[in-house]
């Protein structure tokens, strides 16, 4: 029983908002008492973030303490009490629109009728570093907090493929595209140097282990770890949900918010989606230099979310 409860710090003391249950007590005090399936693969999905957080804890903890400015990717619902940190490439659109359904009072009802860039205007969602440290705090405490994420290369050739090989991403190319050429191509041309639009995937790789690119600034939030973007070490997830199952974790976010009857994860079949097949392919040309090299960068996600080391790469 002990350990029940030390697991669940949300006693049954966080009461009663509108008349309904709040999304924590759905989750960890539900009404069936014998636990679901769905239940206890979420424990078990929590328990290996913990586990990892604290078998790598040199790693995992080299900053003590989070500041407001750690907190931009945490989107607050204050109406349905949750927090939801979006990693890009992880399905982030279609779960920021369905947070501007959540928070938009009847302004929306059909997620897919927010366009993709009216999604990703900051201004549209409120985020957790808007509020002072006390109203921080509580939502931590409080708020249902849930994160989405995915095999850590395929999102990797993901935001490869979206941000480098298509025509429109000039911000992108003129950003980053120069600076990867500039540093790690030889004999570039002029035009390259100037466009940044060719930039190749095995120089990509070169750029992110490079280690003046860590020393320089933070990696963009597109090729950013998990790790870093949503803190999972100090920052305890209530559920951990996996681009695999997208479907099935995302709806059941929305059934403990309680919105589930009436609001679903959009269904999309992505024609263009990177796929483990064409991760494969993309790996072919990076040496295991590299490939070890690039393991560790991303070694956290792998462990703390449960990916295998993928079978194509050829480690040292």
């Amino acid at each position: 029983m002990d350990s029940v409860m030390r697991r669940n710090p949300f006693g049954v003391d966080i009461c009663c908002r509108k008349g309904s249950r709040s999304p924590l007590q759905e989750l960890y005090n539900p009404i069936q008492l014998e636990l679901s399936n769905t239940a206890v693969l979420h424990q078990m999905r929590r328990d290996q973030v913990t586990d990892t957080c604290r078998a790598n804890s040199a790693l995992s903890r080299k900053r003590r303490v989070l500041t407001p400015n750690d907190l931009k990717h945490l989107v607050v619902d204050e109406d349905h009490e949750l927090i939801y940190c979006y990693v890009p490439k992880v399905a982030c659109t279609n779960w920021k629109r369905l947070m501007m359904v959540l928070t938009g009072r009847g302004k929306y009802s059909d997620p897919m009728e927010i366009p993709a860039n009216e999604a990703h205007v900051s201004a549209n969602l409120k985020t957790l570093n808007q509020y002072s440290i006390p109203e921080i705090n509580h939502r931590l405490k409080s708020y249902m907090k849930f994160l989405f994420v995915r095999e850590p290369f395929e999102r990797l050739v993901s935001a490869y493929r979206n941000k480098f090989t298509q025509k429109y991403n000039t911000s992108f190319h003129k950003r980053y595209g120069t600076k990867i050429i500039k540093r790690q191509r030889k004999n570039a041309t002029q035009e390259a140097l100037r466009k940044g639009d060719d930039v190749k995937f095995e120089e990509f790789v070169a750029y992110l282990i490079d280690p003046h690119t860590q020393r320089e600034e933070p990696f963009n939030e597109h090729w950013q770890t998990v790790y870093s973007l949503c803190h999972p070490c100090h920052i305890r997830y209530d559920l951990v949900g996996k681009y695999e199952t997208l479907e099935e974790d995302s709806n059941y976010v929305l059934q403990l918010a309680g919105v589930g009857s009436y609001l679903k994860f959009p269904t999309y079949a992505k024609s263009t989606r990177t796929t483990d097949e064409m991760t494969t392919e993309f790996f072919q040309n990076i040496s295991s230099e590299h490939q070890t090299q690039l393991y560790e960068v991303y070694k956290l996600d792998f462990l703390m979310f449960n990916y295998s080391v993928p079978s194509y790469l050829k480690l040292e």
